[in-house]
């Protein structure tokens, strides 16, 4: 080998070693891999299912993405405890027992305060008119689901004990079973079962009055902590991707409700019937990008807190931690 060839070579060894790295950082912080990020979601209705139909979470984080479909809260703890999940849609309830058991989550985004679409229906033969009628029927409720703890509150908000009512664990593929053997009363659940009991059922109370009465509840998304600290930039194109379309609602509601396009997206992915999904989406609050800060930053930790209080003095949970800080994080909002 020549002098002359050989700081030649050397050239482009360092080239091609350059190159390489810079690939492989690509890779590393834009996610081009073969192994998909692994997504739980559930079937409430919210603006982000138009941007998931429409396949924009893998656009704008350019990386594959396997959703994962669950029934209930509780189901998506148990899938990102073990790992089979990186990034949950739960609720508030679910969300405060598993950061008491120290489950390394945070909520780093806020889907809905929840409203109309989660409710409290009631069979209309059984003569179920006001809360008193409640005493002594058969009530099914997803355990440890935000249902639930609605469902608790409201009968502390009606000084009706919990022993006085029956109080059965069905997941809504269940409840919906259930109500069609006639073997329950009522049921406090959220979409799709909801509209499938609608016909023979009437709402006694729903979470937007029990969150005036003090006891709010949310529909969250939630990061393994592990997988949040290696892929910031991922969960920072999934919360910017979730904000847009609730920007969109909110700038216009009105016409994003009469948007057949949308409609129809979001009624195929929560199975939802695509007429109730206006007075469904419009029955809860979407929080912006200054309104999610805020929240997250100041009382969202107290209302985890809150709602494992409760939790534990029903016998739900077996501890509550001081402080739930821990678990919420702001830090991949835009």
């Amino acid at each position: 080998m020549s002098l002359k060839t050989k700081p030649i070579i050397i050239s482009v060894v360092v080239l091609v070693a350059v190159v390489a790295f810079i690939w492989v950082q690509f890779k590393d912080n834009f996610g081009q891999s073969d192994q998909p990020v692994v997504i739980a979601y559930q079937t409430g209705v919210d603006p982000s299912k138009v941007a998931q139909a429409d396949g924009d979470y893998e656009k704008n984080s350019h990386r594959k993405i396997e959703w994962k479909k669950f029934d209930a809260g509780p189901d998506v703890v148990n899938a990102l405890a073990s790992g089979d999940v990186v990034i949950g849609n739960l609720g508030s309830s679910p969300l405060a027992a598993a950061a008491s058991r120290n489950l390394p989550i945070e909520v780093f985004l806020i889907t809905s305060k929840l409203g109309a679409s989660e409710s409290l229906i009631v069979r209309k033969d059984k003569g179920i008119n006001t809360p008193e009628d409640l005493i002594g029927k058969t009530i099914a409720v997803p355990f440890v689901s935000t249902t639930h703890y609605s469902l608790l509150s409201a009968l502390k908000h009606w000084n009706i004990p919990e022993s006085q009512v029956k109080i059965i664990n069905l997941r809504p593929p269940e409840i919906i079973a259930a109500w069609e053997r006639g073997d329950i009363d009522g049921a406090y659940v959220w979409e799709p079962a909801l509209s499938k009991l609608k016909n023979g059922g009437t709402i006694l109370t729903d979470s937007k009055q029990v969150g005036e009465w003090g006891n709010p509840t949310y529909d969250l998304w939630v990061v393994r902590q592990d997988f949040a600290k290696n892929n910031p930039d991922f969960v920072k194109a999934f919360s910017q991707t979730t904000l847009q379309q609730i920007e969109e609602y909110n700038r216009n509601p009105d016409g994003y409700l009469k948007d057949q396009d949308k409609l129809t997206k979001i009624s195929q992915l929560t199975g939802s019937n695509a007429e109730d999904i206006p007075l469904l989406l419009s029955g809860n609050t979407y929080l912006d990008e200054a309104q999610q800060k805020q929240t997250l930053q100041h009382e969202f930790a107290k209302n985890i807190h809150d709602t494992a209080t409760f939790l534990k003095s029903q016998g739900k949970v077996d501890q509550v931690k001081a402080d739930y800080q821990e678990n919420v994080t702001t830090a991949y909002l835009p």
